[in-house]
């Protein structure tokens, strides 16, 4: 049975470069970027997957997707890319119903896929040193129906951490080893510690802190992305190759 749009949902409007938007169909007519002038409710009644015209321009319908929404994120600060956050939601086995916390939300990247991870039951918890990101964080999370998943506070973590028995805890920070030994005390026994930094220096520095405490499975990854462009031409990579971005370093609480 093919869905159609009802008045209160999300929508991601894809045109034919594959630029996304993401709109809340309740949203009044305004000027939208990448589709103009535009009434959100004239959408209800579409069926999902189609392709529509609005103004000269021609766009798919569809439910969108954690990775359209990513796409679509409004950036303020640095994001931690897709391709990342798969790998620290994976290697820190998050899954739904975990409570996870994060030290650094940025513009929401990285929160908006721990909060698809954790829900309907899970809790994400983001702490970060600056009021304005967290506001920009929190409206990109609005934008994606994720907002109920969150809880925020201002708060340096290398000052300590409030919660216990965590599942998981990710530092985008510029010194995650200054947040090591709070991170030990406030995981779960099997809970796991995960650092995003962009220089080899920082992890060094990491991995030294990590050694003192009771931590297993000490990896350090560092993810190189090429896509392959297909044509009845032939195959090759393609010339934008998503190099390096940053080192991903996972650890794990034992007593």
């Amino acid at each position: 049975m093919i869905k159609k749009v009802k008045k209160d949902d999300t929508v991601v409007l894809i045109d034919e470069s594959y630029r996304k938007i993401i709109i809340d169909v309740k949203s009044p007519t305004d000027k939208f970027k990448g589709v103009g002038v535009f009434n959100p409710s004239d959408l209800i009644g579409r069926k999902y997957g189609e392709q529509i015209k609005i103004g000269n321009k021609q766009f798919w319908i569809l439910t969108p997707s954690v990775q359209d929404k990513l796409q679509a994120l409004k950036r303020q600060a640095q994001i931690i890319l897709p391709r990342d956050s798969a790998h620290i939601i994976m290697n820190c086995s998050i899954e739904s119903g975990f409570c996870v916390l994060e030290a650094g939300i940025g513009s929401g990247s990285l929160t908006i896929a721990l909060a698809n991870a954790v829900a309907p039951e899970g809790k994400v918890i983001s702490y970060d040193t600056r009021s304005d990101f967290i506001d920009h964080a929190m409206k990109n999370l609005k934008m994606a129906n994720l907002e109920k998943y969150v809880k925020t506070k201002v708060k340096d973590i290398t000052k300590g951490i409030d919660e216990k028995e965590l599942d998981a805890i990710i530092l985008d920070i510029p010194n995650p080893w200054g947040a090591v030994s709070y991170s030990f005390k406030a995981l779960r026994v099997g809970g796991y510690l995960c650092t995003y930094s962009p220089l080899i220096s920082q992890v060094e520095n990491t991995i030294k802190e990590i050694k003192k405490y009771n931590f297993i499975e000490v990896k350090t990854l560092e993810n190189i992305q090429r896509e392959m462009i297909v044509s009845e031409f032939g195959t090759r990579p393609s010339f934008d190759m998503l190099g390096h971005t940053g080192y991903l370093t996972f650890a794990r609480k034992v007593l």
